[in-house]
């Protein structure tokens, strides 16, 4: 026997109907605090789809142990993974959207086809399902066992790929996506948009004072003074104003700027907030400068954590052999400059630790033939010639 998530979770929908009624006031303040998807609030869509990027355009290693340690393999599985999961999407596109869905929705599905070619067993397509095609089945009886079911058809947990993003407290297997206090801030930064908007859709620029005859007969209505208005205060942009100086005096007035009303201020500390509560740096929503430091905290924070989920589900499911694994390679998204990689690298091929070649990829150069050896700084000799070196011979 399973049961559906949703219903362990909320219980099976009442079939009684209810209507509310609310006054203008009351319904205004209703659906000015509605319920938005967080792909649709603008701050934190623009910090998950940082880290999908992220994470979408690293290169992924199909690795195997080795007693001299792990190596880098090419073959067609390591391919088929890295440049051409699904022939339909690009790997980019294909990692971007699981990477969503699992800060979203805490959960991403993918369906890994097979083929047999003689006696070999290939990976085909992987398909990533749609989250409204897909329900999650629990067993009451053991809480760890689990079935999804798509499109109806309920598959093992073995046979797709089940990508998790913070596991529920009691359904480990189960994903909750971002589950942060956004309803607030979300609603302090609408407001701030909205009275940005009102402030530079503002008839009047800049706000002035119009002092008129008490006694003149067409002010006693609003009608009136709209008449008036439109006979002598509204002009073609950059046209003078022609008004009788006894019965009209207009006075300009220092406007309140966004900065006077703290809308500035308000919208920078929320989008830290957001940005805290995301795991980016604040000037990725546009807050403050960039930082080398925080960029390099946030690759290791909140970046590789999520690419190692992703790895260990992408082993486990798809990796027969024991000796090999999946891994992202994260090394060129740190903040590095050219000046840093060649003297680091240069070092290191100085004292015969890694080839030219290695540098040469490092820098973005293609290989010469001729620097595949390991060599030292004393006149770049072959390693395994530093005992016949001149000088130790004497």
């Amino acid at each position: 026997m399973v049961m559906k998530i949703k219903d362990l979770f909320g219980g099976k929908p009442s079939k009684k109907r209810s209507v509310v009624f609310a006054n203008g006031d009351s319904f205004a303040e209703f659906i000015s605090c509605r319920y938005r998807p967080l792909d649709q609030i603008p701050e934190v869509a623009s910090a998950i789809n940082k880290i999908a990027s992220m994470i979408a355009s690293e290169t992924i290693y199909l690795m195997a142990n080795t007693e001299q340690g792990d190596i880098r393999v090419n073959n067609e599985l390591s391919r088929k993974i890295d440049i051409e999961p699904n022939t339909n999407m690009t790997r980019f596109t294909f990692m971007s959207g699981i990477v969503k869905d699992m800060l979203i929705n805490g959960n991403s599905i993918v369906y890994p086809r097979f083929a047999r070619d003689g006696g070999r067993l290939l990976l085909g397509n992987l398909e990533p399902i749609a989250q409204q095609r897909v329900q999650y089945l629990e067993y009451p009886t053991a809480p760890n066992q689990y079935a999804v079911q798509i499109d109806g058809v309920q598959y093992a947990p073995n046979e797709v790929l089940h990508f998790v993003y913070n596991p529920d407290s009691y359904y480990r297997w189960l994903g909750r996506g971002v589950r942060i206090p956004l309803q607030d801030i979300e609603q302090i930064l609408g407001q701030a948009n909205e009275t940005t908007k009102g402030f530079m859709n503002s008839k009047w620029k800049p706000s002035i004072i119009v002092k008129v005859d008490a006694n003149t007969e067409e002010f006693s209505t609003k009608a009136g003074r709209n008449k008036i208005a439109a006979s002598y205060l509204e002009t073609d942009s950059g046209a003078p104003w022609i008004i009788p100086s006894d019965m009209v005096e207009i006075e300009q007035i220092k406007p309140l700027s966004l900065t006077d009303l703290a809308v500035i201020d308000t919208v920078k500390v929320n989008k830290q907030a957001v940005a805290a509560l995301l795991g980016v740096p604040a000037f990725v929503l546009g807050v403050g400068e960039f930082k080398a430091d925080e960029w390099d905290y946030f690759i290791n924070d909140t970046i590789r954590p999520l690419a190692q989920s992703i790895e260990q589900e992408l082993t486990r499911k798809l990796i027969l052999s024991p000796k090999m694994y999946l891994m992202f390679n994260a090394s060129k998204l740190y903040s590095y400059d050219l000046q840093k990689i060649a003297t680091v690298y240069g070092g290191l091929f100085d004292k015969g630790i890694v080839t030219g070649n290695e540098v040469r990829d490092k820098l973005g150069m293609q290989p010469n033939s001729k620097l595949n050896d390991l060599m030292v700084l004393e006149n770049y000799i072959p390693v395994e010639m530093i005992g016949n070196q001149k000088k130790l011979n004497e």
